[in-house]
């Protein structure tokens, strides 16, 4: 029977997008009810401590891929046993890098504020926050590792099932403890703690029942699930691909960052219009970001069992599903682009500046589209090495055109220079993907 990949892609990139949504709109929730408080320093503690776990937690970021794809590979080996033992070895690593957080949580913060240097109220609200929210670390990088290992064994919906229960759960305490207890600040850290730990117990309970669908009633059929776990080997192969990850976002982010600093010394005005441009970049990876999870997962199955046509159907099925949805982005922007500005600000002289590059905005979709494709099977055939050393290039040839650009062309050249770094990070991939595909079995 001929397989639909159109379904098969769709089946797991649907669930990833709307549980994508219920991220920003966690956000507006966050701002929203503190913005309700009396001062504008509640707002500012909670973007500024926000902005720390977030940087925090994006570095980590690695316990999500680096699960999905060597869990997709024991899935295409039918190793089911080493499927069980990636969740363990995640979670594992999950809950030490959790705790060592804990522990070295005053010097984090510390460093931090003084790296974002807020004023003496927001700074002591921030670390107000930051002192609850820390102790959920362990829970919050579990949940990464459970959601990579979900992806793994190619059940998103499971995956929704906990994103929707975490943010559902964290935005109904936002309201009864800021709005109807009066805690404040404090009531949206707890929140959030509350609702990382609380989505474990229903984690943990879907992962129990995939590996009973996956491997039948006996769940531990030896008794060494935990000894597995702990195998040197394979942890030393987890750190590899998680240690090129983390290199690979922390370039991304520091390019994100010289894009900002290099826009504010354009002026505040020039900055406010970027950063509205830039929400549109937001809501259009979230929902990109969806096919690229699929295919981590479709081409790791596919490399594990050494399938290489299995390979290449999944690649084209969820590139072509991901292409159509960033045209229509692209299209959205072109057409609607002015009243969404107008919608995100009120400020006249921003509007009109975020109008003039509204263009560079909606041509994005179309050119960051190839990078997030490419992310997604770079990631599932976990060739790591090749995604943080493509990412160190291209953040040189971004470097590079933002000191040719930017200085004649100004906040033109500067997102020229962006859009050419979104192709650097297509181009040093693709040139390396026929070799990735070579090295799998045969047609």
């Amino acid at each position: 029977m001929r397989e639909n990949w159109n379904r098969k892609t769709w089946s797991l990139a649907g669930p990833v997008i709307v549980s994508n949504v219920s991220v920003p709109l966690l956000g507006a929730v966050d701002m929203a009810v503190v913005g309700h408080l009396p001062g504008p320093q509640y707002l500012g503690a909670v973007a500024v401590a926000a902005l720390i776990f977030n940087i925090i937690y994006h570095g980590c970021n690695f316990l999500r891929m680096g699960t999905t794809g060597l869990t997709a590979q024991a899935l295409g080996r039918e190793d089911f046993n080493e499927v069980a033992a990636w969740l363990h070895r995640s979670g594992l690593v999950a809950a030490l890098i959790g705790v060592a957080l804990i522990a070295l949580q005053v010097p984090i913060l510390w460093l931090s504020l003084i790296i974002v240097g807020p004023g003496e109220a927001v700074a002591d609200l921030a670390a107000t926050y930051f002192n609850i929210r820390i102790w959920g670390a362990p829970a919050a990088l579990f949940n990464f590792a459970l959601l990579g290992w979900l992806f793994g064994i190619q059940n998103t919906r499971a995956a929704l099932a906990t994103q929707i229960f975490m943010n559902g759960l964290n935005i109904t305490l936002d309201l009864w403890f800021v709005l109807g207890l009066g805690w404040g600040v404090e009531g949206v850290a707890w929140a959030t703690l509350i609702s990382e730990v609380g989505s474990i117990g229903l984690g943990l309970y879907l992962a129990r029942k995939n590996l009973i669908r996956i491997r039948g009633a006996d769940v531990v059929p030896d008794g060494k699930a935990w000894a597995r776990a702990k195998d040197m080997t394979a942890l030393k192969r987890m750190v590899g691909v998680g240690g090129d990850i983390f290199i690979r976002s922390l370039c991304l982010q520091a390019s994100f960052v010289a894009f900002t600093a290099l826009a504010a010394r354009m002026g505040d005005s020039v900055l406010a219009a970027n950063a509205v441009l830039l929400n549109f970049q937001m809501f259009m990876s979230y929902a990109l970001d969806g096919f690229a999870n699929a295919a981590e997962a479709l081409t790791g199955e596919a490399l594990g069992a050494g399938n290489r046509r299995r390979f290449r159907q999944a690649v084209k099925a969820t590139a072509r599903w991901a292409a159509v949805f960033a045209a229509i982005f692209s299209g959205v922007y072109f057409a609607f682009g002015p009243l969404l500005i107008d919608v995100l600000t009120g400020v006249e002289e921003v509007r009109t500046l975020a109008r003039e590059f509204l263009p560079w905005a909606a041509l994005s979709p179309l050119i960051s589209v190839w990078s997030f494709q490419l992310d997604g099977v770079f990631i599932g055939s976990t060739w790591t090495r090749e995604m943080r050393n493509g990412m160190i290039v291209s953040m040189a040839i971004f470097g590079l055109c933002l000191i040719a650009l930017t200085p004649t062309y100004a906040n033109h050249g500067l997102w020229l220079a962006f859009m050419l770094f979104m192709v650097a990070r297509a181009v040093t991939l693709g040139l390396q993907y026929p070799r990735l595909e070579r090295t799998i079995g045969e047609l």
